[in-house]
């Protein structure tokens, strides 16, 4: 019934293996994002450091609107005639107000605007990285 007769003799098994098999298995690194899905001490560091970057964006830009856009009641006083001035018969502080602060709000909102993005890709970078 044996199919090979020629084959008589058997062949013992050969285990083969590794030479690494002996080594324990190292756990892998974490990453910032598995640090941030554990809410671990170091992925809060993380989110502190974006929200901060933020924060200090939104601020600049809150400071940068102060010292335009909330400067103008301050100009108005110190220069008089602006009231009194006429312009297409509209006094030149109303013209300001009107006309002038617009095109202002329009550049902060679109710069902070590129500069959040800025910071949002920077940290994807750190997380996606590692």
């Amino acid at each position: 019934m044996n199919e090979h007769p020629e084959r008589t003799e058997r062949t013992e098994r050969v285990r083969v293996t590794s030479p690494r098999t002996g080594r324990s298995r190292q756990r892998p690194r974490p990453t910032p994002a598995s640090e941030m899905e554990a809410q671990s001490e170091l992925g809060e560091i993380y989110l502190r450091t974006l929200l901060r970057a933020q924060l200090r964006l939104g601020l600049g830009v809150l400071l940068a609107l102060a010292l335009t856009v909330g400067a103008l009641p301050l100009l108005f006083v110190l220069v008089p005639w602006l009231t009194r001035a006429q312009l297409l018969g509209m006094p030149v502080s109303w013209g300001l107000l009107a006309f002038g602060c617009y095109p202002v709000l329009v550049l902060l909102a679109w710069r902070y605007v590129r500069l959040a993005e800025r910071n949002e890709r920077a940290f994807a970078r750190v997380v996606e990285r590692s």
